[in-house]
């Protein structure tokens, strides 16, 4: 009657959970990707720069608009004032009034500065470009992290469902090494054994679950959403084998972002030399304003004044010598679009180097998964032939454990070589630019 008792458990306790697996959200990749967009903190920080970036792109923030001003000032004074005269005569006035008012609005306007304020408009859209590129980049590299943490939840979802059928199957032993040992053909030992390893079976899917739980943390975190929220991801893991190493070369030479982000640098190097190169022409300037002043005196010739009117005028410089600033600003100018340069062909044999490298770990992968997917059928065959052994008692305890053993390890063995040759995929795409959202 025990018997039964065990097995009506087992059951019991699995139907509860596969009722719980169904009743949890099916999070797809898809959703993930859509959440993590909207949500995830790193993505929203760069769309707000790159806001940013977009806001600073303006002629007046270039300098070719004008700058009008409205000012005004009151100037008042109260003086014990003595004047003496060309005749000798002297006036004195206690407490005299003196006020001045001046108001008016003004118009500064460079209209020419060596096309120094082009050159600053060009690198005010080149630093939205960068800022859009950065963009990209954040997004690659959270997305990256997404699909890699997702089909980690995935194999070890698979390596639950392996460890589930493990604990059925050492169930099925205990089972029969305890109608053994009651009907005499088997020691207490073995039905000791059955039971030491049926619970080896249960603290390993225990630990699996823990792992499993906290992987579904660190996947809502990169969502940015609460730890506690419940899912299930999809059941299984589909590879990309038709990647071709020259297609990914091509592709990250034109949109890998980082590659991009120095090619952008070196455009603004360029035109912060344009900029510095600007100083060795002529700055003119034109100025216009309307101003009105009112002024009294209690104590002189002229006791009140007043006056407006349009003035204007122009002003015009021109560097003749600043101890050889020019020159030297225009060398480190020019170094730094010579280290630009530098930068950009280290970063793309670098990024060619991490390509080929990744994409030899591709295929590494894709022959693991067949040579893995032939050593489980082949495991599991074993098992198979050696349960129905065992259950007639030809074999011993020992190589049947053995043969749970290699079926459960080439299980989890088979999903690992999915996930690793998925994990080179997503590293191969990420390179490429080519990372689908």
């Amino acid at each position: 009657m025990k018997k039964y008792k065990i097995l009506f458990n087992s059951f019991l306790l699995l139907l509860l959970c596969s009722i719980q697996m169904n009743a949890q959200e099916i999070l797809t990749l898809q959703d993930a990707v859509k959440i993590a967009l909207e949500n995830n903190y790193e993505i929203k920080i760069a769309t707000n720069n790159l806001s940013i970036d977009k806001t600073n792109v303006a002629s007046g923030n270039a300098g070719m608009l004008p700058k009008v001003t409205a000012n005004i000032t009151d100037n008042n004074a109260i003086q014990h004032l003595s004047q003496t005269r060309a005749d000798g005569t002297v006036l004195t006035l206690d407490n005299a009034n003196n006020s001045s008012l001046n108001y008016g609005v003004g118009l500064d306007w460079t209209v020419f500065d060596g096309f120094k304020m082009f050159a600053k408009y060009d690198q005010l859209k080149e630093l939205q470009k960068l800022g859009e590129s950065q963009l990209k980049l954040a997004i690659l590299t959270k997305i990256s992290s997404l699909n890699s943490t997702y089909f980690d939840l995935v194999q070890q979802q698979q390596q639950l469902s392996a460890l589930d059928t493990t604990i059925v199957i050492s169930n099925q032993r205990l089972t029969l090494a305890q109608n053994r040992f009651i009907i005499g053909k088997a020691s207490k030992l073995e039905v000791l054994n059955a039971q030491v390893d049926l619970n080896t079976d249960a603290v390993a899917l225990l630990r699996q679950k823990e792992l499993y739980a906290n992987t579904k943390v660190l996947l809502n975190q990169i969502l940015a959403r609460d730890a506690k929220n419940d899912f299930k991801v999809q059941p299984e893991i589909t590879v990309d084998s038709q990647l071709k190493l020259p297609e990914l070369i091509a592709l990250a030479e034109k949109q890998n972002p980082q590659l991009e982000s120095q090619i952008i640098t070196k455009r603004i190097s360029e035109l912060q030399l344009k900029q510095i190169k600007a100083a060795r022409y002529p700055t003119l300037k034109v100025t216009s304003g309307y101003t009105f002043v009112d002024s009294r005196s209690d104590l002189g010739f002229t006791t009140q004044s007043s006056a407006r009117g349009l003035n204007y005028g122009f002003g015009a410089s021109l560097n003749l010598f600043d101890g050889f600033a020019q020159k030297r600003n225009e060398k480190v100018a020019k170094i730094a679009v010579e280290n630009a340069t530098i930068v950009i062909d280290q970063q793309n044999l670098a990024l060619k180097s991490e390509l080929t490298t990744s994409f030899q770990t591709y295929l590494t992968n894709l022959e693991l998964i067949t040579l893995e997917e032939k050593n489980q059928a082949i495991a599991k065959q074993n098992l198979t032939i050696t349960l129905d052994k065992f259950r007639i008692g030809t074999i011993t305890t020992l190589e049947f454990r053995t043969a749970q053993l290699n079926y459960i390890n080439a299980k989890v063995r088979f999903s690992d070589a999915q996930f690793q040759a998925k994990l080179s995929e997503i590293a191969l795409k990420e390179l490429a630019g080519n990372l689908s959202l």
